[in-house]
């Protein structure tokens, strides 16, 4: 009996040596792993003075094996190589989501068989996917999203477990993975490839291997085709994504039969056709989004009938008609969108009575007319407002005052008319507003200055005037003010100073006047587009501009500044980088319109990156700083129309992003620097009614600017596409080596000149007394005339050479 008791008691003692060398085991296959990480600071508890259980992120089982590890958003950076042991023969799950873990994912994590849950998204993993992780037996969820990972080199098999499947936003490619197809699995629930480049068909079989698929998001891909009619035996099915392809066929109606379909997102893809009315019978359908799908439809009434949707997004497609009255049943609408389109009539109000908890609506550039004040009221719970580019009238309802959670009002290009409401100053969380391009009147609305979280405001193209009010100072998170075409009046508002966010501001075509005041380089440090453009501006230049280190682009055309063009633009650092190098940091939502190639264009948001200077029409002098020409970021450059003197700064043909270059109407002299043929991007080029002179550069780019104009009124200019050939110079090359020492001749001449006529002056009014007789007098006059005349051959002689008039322009600063 002793005996019999002794064994067990041995067994036991075997047992719990056992364990715990597996425990210790693990513990220093986790502890080997953690040494070869970078960073850990959230694993310091992982030490052999504490049990391996207790250990941040792990969990154990009743006999202290490791089970799981769960290490999300950790702060981990380093890689996996080493995370594999034999040690872990009871590990179901693995989570290391949300780090910056790097490298491979190693192929021995195939050999985890007990492993149920392996998620390793949302990290910089890179290289191809170990095709040994089918052979997971297991394995219930594989989660590899938000990776740099790229296809496996050997086919992957079917895992007869597997339920949930991501393998969105890596760098996979070719058509549908296989192995998803090979065997049918009734156990497959959701499948996400999403932001990939995988192309080709939908595969028509997708609807028999998976069958019970609840979820399926296929967008931001290259699929094509027809979306396969198949897809509606889903019957499963509550999310069907696939925006962002290029599927084509219209919408099947088969969808219809999805009753249990609640998120449908076909947008971005030119599907073409109308709108289903079937879709009505999804009743369970709580998103449904059809933007930019090529649809050409009204909108049909059953729509009405989806009263559980809760987002509804139409927009971008050619929808026509009305807004059917029906649409009032979908009480539980939250975001409504139906920007550009051609819906035309008005808003009914009791259409809109019962969307009480509506957080957006935008029915921006549509043909809608009539008044806003008969509905506007009813949306009190409204964070998103966009009614422009419509055909509303009447005056802003002193209702809008009353929207007291907006945070984002676009109400532009309509013919609303009258002046702002006061209430609008109610608007406590308002973070955007717009409403240029109207028939507002009065003053500038102080009651603005009230709205404190305010960073985009835009009143351009209205009919406003006065001063502005000194209150403006009170916008301290303003980042973009349009206030250009207007009425406004008064000198350079100096309550701007205090506006350290500003990034945009333009107060162009206005009356307003006075110096361009020199705080504004270190006032307002952040600004990227000054436009003051058509005012009553007037002096210098401020050389303080050029402290605006983020200046992109400068508009001070069509004002009457004086002196030259400051050398000190050199400086602006923001314009010196090339384009596509330049980093922007998230100003939000700002837009600009700029005479830009001969036209007017918008830049909006971040995509408002053009680099530009534009100071034509002033009354600028001296001659181009050739350190203009370090701003080799520069797309667009205008100077025409003032009295710039001077040649072309030899070096213009850094400029190689430069697609737009205007000189024309000023007194430069000289030859077209030959690096002008340099500007490959160039699609603009004016240099006409100048002083220039030689023959024109040729160049791969100059050969297709082939228009005459472009160099018209210059005398002294030939080649093409001038109609006057330069047979007189045997070699352009060789007249531009030369030109310094022709300048140099010229001026020596000049100088010659004077000084003779200073010394005929002096010595007359010296030794006068000698020539008294007239027969001296006659001989030393001629002798002056016969200088004078060979002085005046050799400028000739000079002038012809060069083509330049006989006469040189004086250069005024």
């Amino acid at each position: 009996m002793a005996l019999h008791s002794l064994f067990h008691v041995s067994i036991i003692l075997l047992l719990c040596t056992a364990r715990c060398k597996a425990a210790d085991s693990e513990s220093a296959a986790l502890l080997k792993w953690k040494s070869t990480l970078i960073a850990a600071s959230l694993l310091s508890s992982w030490s052999f003075d504490n049990s391996t259980c207790s250990w941040f992120g792990v969990t154990c089982d009743h006999g202290g094996h490791v089970t799981e590890l769960n290490l999300e958003s950790a702060g981990l950076k380093g890689t996996l190589d080493a995370l594999y042991s034999v040690a872990f023969q009871n590990l179901t799950k693995i989570n290391l989501s949300y780090n910056n873990l790097i490298g491979a994912i190693p192929a021995n994590i195939s050999m985890l068989l007990t492993l149920t849950v392996l998620d390793l998204s949302s990290n910089n993993l890179t290289g191809a996917i170990p095709y040994q992780l089918s052979n997971l037996p297991m394995i219930v969820n594989l989660n590899l999203g938000d990776n740099h990972l790229t296809n496996p080199e050997h086919p992957m098999f079917s895992m007869p477990r597997l339920k949930f499947l991501s393998l969105r936003n890596n760098d996979l490619n070719g058509s549908f993975p296989h192995f998803l197809l090979n065997r049918t699995s009734l156990r497959m629930r959701s499948i996400d490839l999403s932001d990939n480049t995988f192309s080709g068909l939908i595969p028509d079989s997708l609807s028999k291997m998976v069958p019970r698929l609840r979820y399926l998001n296929l967008s931001s891909n290259g699929f094509y085709g027809s979306i396969p009619h198949s897809l509606s035996r889903l019957q499963k099915l509550r999310t069907l994504y696939v925006w962002m392809n290029n599927l084509t066929g219209g919408i099947p109606e088969e969808l219809r039969t999805m009753s249990l379909l609640e998120e449908l997102d076909l947008s971005s893809n030119p599907l073409g056709g109308p709108i289903p009315a079937s879709l009505g019978q999804l009743q369970g359908l709580q998103v449904l989004d059809m933007s930019d799908a090529g649809l050409v439809s009204t909108l049909p009434p059953q729509l009405g009938n989806l009263t559980n949707l809760e987002i509804m997004v139409l927009s971008q497609n050619q929808l026509v008609g009305s807004l059917p009255p029906s649409f009032a049943r979908m009480q539980q609408i939250l975001y409504f969108s139906i920007r550009e389109n051609y819906i035309n009539g008005s808003i009914l109000p009791e259409m809109v009575s019962n969307w009480t908890t509506l957080v957006e609506f935008d029915v921006g550039n549509n043909l809608f007319t009539g008044s806003i004040s008969s509905w506007i009221s009813n949306m009190t719970n409204l964070q998103y407002l966009n009614l422009s580019g419509n055909k509303f009238t009447g005056s802003i309802p002193v209702e809008v005052g009353y929207m007291m959670n907006l945070a984002i009002l676009i109400m532009s290009n309509n013919n609303l008319s009258g002046k702002i409401p006061f209430s609008i100053g109610n608007l406590s969380y308002l973070q955007f507003l717009a409403i240029s391009n109207n028939h507002l009147e009065g003053g500038f609305p102080s009651s603005i200055c009230k709205i404190s979280s305010l960073n985009f405001l835009d009143l351009s193209k209205n009919h406003l005037f006065g001063e502005l009010p000194e209150c403006l100072s009170n916008l301290s998170a303003l980042q973009s003010l349009h206030l250009s075409n207007n009425n406004f009046s008064g000198f350079f508002p100096t309550m701007l100073k205090n506006l350290k966010n500003l990034a945009v501001l333009d107060l162009g075509h206005n009356k307003i006047y006075g110096t361009i005041p020199s705080w504004i380089g270190e006032s307002n440090p952040l600004l990227r587009i000054l436009q003051l453009r058509s005012n009553r501006l007037y002096g210098r230049i401020p050389w303080q501009l050029s402290k605006l280190s983020h200046l992109q682009l400068l508009d001070l055309a069509e004002n009457d500044f004086v002196g030259p063009i400051p050398s000190s633009f050199a400086n602006l650092s923001s314009m010196q980088p090339e384009p596509r190098d330049k980093i922007y940091s998230p100003i939000q939502l700002y837009y600009i319109a700029i005479t830009w190639k001969g036209m007017e264009y918008t830049f909006q948001g971040i995509r408002a990156s053009v680099i530009g200077v534009d100071i034509s029409s002033n009354l600028l002098s001296g001659e181009i700083p050739s350190e203009l020409t370090i701003l080799r970021g520069l797309q667009y450059l205008n100077i025409s129309r003032n009295y710039i003197c001077g040649g072309i700064p030899l070096e213009i043909g850094n400029l190689t992003y430069l697609e737009s270059l205007d000189l024309s109407w000023n007194k430069l002299s000289g030859p077209i620097p030959p690096s002008i043929s340099n500007l490959m991007s160039l699609g603009k080029l004016n240099l006409s009614n100048n002083l220039l002179s030689g023959e024109i550069p040729t160049g791969d780019q100059l050969q297709t600017l082939d228009d005459p104009s472009i160099y018209g009124n210059n005398q002294g200019l030939c080649g093409f596409p001038l109609k006057i050939s330069c047979s007189n110079n045997s070699s352009y090359r060789a007249t531009l080596v030369g030109v310094k020492a022709h300048h140099q001749e010229l001026e020596t001449l000049w100088l010659y000149c004077s000084l003779m006529s200073g010394a005929v002056f002096g010595f007359w009014l010296w030794f006068g007394a000698l020539f008294s007789c007239s027969h001296l007098r006659f001989a030393f006059f001629s002798r002056i005339d016969a200088m004078q005349q060979k002085i005046m051959q050799n400028i000739t002689h000079l002038s012809n050479m060069l083509c330049f008039p006989s006469s040189p322009p004086e250069c005024v600063y």
